[in-house]
């Protein structure tokens, strides 16, 4: 399989969030070995199709403050946290949410090595 670009290895680390769980840019950034690529990473979720969109949860990757600050021309941050919210991620009234009971852990550089490996993204399955 070629390299992957760095957008395609954010989608395929996004795709291992499970539901109820979020990240933030700067971590995904950080688990593919590229400390201060967070914006990049926001890029690249910025970047997905409508239908892409539909199959990349995107919505599970937030401010490292715990908030929601997606900037997307078909969705804003309210939808986001609506997105959250159905997953069960609970928000307080100013919009922020606990990383303590809702962040995902990651992945280990060698889960991140198979992921990157071996999974797909789902338009190639």
């Amino acid at each position: 399989m070629p390299e992957r670009s760095f957008f395609e290895k954010v989608w395929l680390i996004t795709l291992q969030i499970p539901p109820g769980q979020v990240t933030w840019y700067g971590r995904i950034a950080e688990m593919l070995t590229a400390p201060g690529a967070a914006r990049t990473v926001g890029w690249a979720l910025n970047a997905l199709t409508p239908e892409q969109s539909r199959l990349i949860p995107w919505q599970r990757v937030i401010n490292k403050s715990g908030r929601c600050s997606i900037r997307h021309a078909e969705h804003t941050a309210d939808d986001q946290q609506t997105r959250l919210e159905a997953e069960g991620v609970v928000f307080d009234a100013r919009g922020y949410t606990d990383f303590g009971r809702f962040g995902w852990p990651g992945l280990d550089p060698d889960e991140v090595d198979f992921v990157l490996e071996r999974a797909l993204l789902p338009w190639e399955a």
